[in-house]
């Protein structure tokens, strides 16, 4: 399966890179927990195991490497299960003057081929929404929200915000329905879960243009049209970093190299990250990540 990916890339000129693993800032997003590997020695500074290459890439994009990709290790702090394990590999790569529209067909025709499978539908954020669970996730208020959640889960005495409401949707009610579709795209999410998308408006509500990719009901793909603004970057960041003061969790360094590399410059693009494991899951019929994986984390 990776020399079939390494193919693909080469017969596209898109080159594969290397970067380090561990770097003196990780990511901020509340949602995702990076490894913090401790100071050993006077010539070691605590430095963090990275949960995607993204923002080593975005400097190599700045710095005029044009198309790539990488196959890598990537590190999340409390997610295991079935799905999940603190340690997987990504395929990520980042196309210059493509759109996430482009770059979702170029997805599709990737997982197809490792797949053998043919064809994919494309749904808006909204479009499921409004299909599966009778709600606009855009103007629905949170009490409307936590009343649909509440129907499909028995959440108890949970509260939170939006955010907390829709992700409970998703996963309760959505993903669930998309199990017998094969080869679905989501797109046009909510601002507050951009990340390090683009935001626009479409039909009178901010989206972040973001798709994400599940086969048979499993989320396998995540891509952005990239934001390029260092100075909505960095506010992003400090959002982040507010939202886990809120939420009592450590704040995280700024990665102020990245900021750096895309005031020189980061060109139009847009990126994805796709989970090799859960790929092979799918390519096998395996349920189970740590089978999928040469040592399950429980045998590291």
């Amino acid at each position: 399966m990776l020399a079939d990916i390494r193919a693909f890339f080469a017969a596209r000129h898109v080159l594969e890179v290397d970067t380090p693993l561990l770097c003196s800032s990780g990511v901020t997003d509340p949602s995702l927990e990076p490894l913090l590997v401790e100071r050993g020695n006077s010539l070691t500074a605590p430095r963090y195991l990275q949960t995607s290459p993204e923002y080593a890439m975005k400097r190599l994009l700045a710095a005029g490497s044009g198309p790539i990709y990488q196959i890598a290790h990537a590190f999340r702090d409390d997610e295991s299960g079935r799905r999940h394990n603190p340690e997987f590999t990504l395929l990520e790569w980042y196309r210059p003057d493509m759109d996430h529209l482009a770059l979702m067909d170029e997805v599709a025709v990737l997982v197809g081929e490792l797949l053998a499978r043919e064809g994919s539908s494309k749904y808006s954020y909204r479009e499921l929404f409004e299909e599966f669970v009778a709600i606009d996730p855009f103007t629905a208020t949170v009490a409307e929200l936590e009343v649909a959640a509440q129907k499909v889960t028995d959440a108890g005495s949970l509260q939170g915000p939006r955010e907390f409401w829709l992700d409970m949707l998703m996963t309760h009610a959505i993903e669930p329905a998309l199990a017998d579709s094969g080869m679905v795209f989501v797109y046009d999410y909510p601002a507050r879960q951009a990340a390090l998308a683009r935001i626009v408006e479409v039909n009178g509500v901010s989206v972040g243009q973001r798709f994400e990719l599940y086969v048979d009901g499993v989320e396998l793909a995540n891509g952005y049209c990239e934001l390029t603004d260092p100075t909505e970057q960095r506010q992003r960041f400090e959002d982040d970093n507010q939202r886990r003061r809120e939420a009592g969790i450590r704040e995280l360094p700024i990665d102020e190299k990245l900021l750096a590399a895309m005031a020189s410059g980061l060109p139009d693009c847009s990126g994805v990250a796709l989970g090799i494991d859960r790929l092979l899951m799918l390519v096998t019929g395996i349920d189970d990540i740590g089978r999928v994986q040469s040592f399950s984390w429980d045998r590291c």
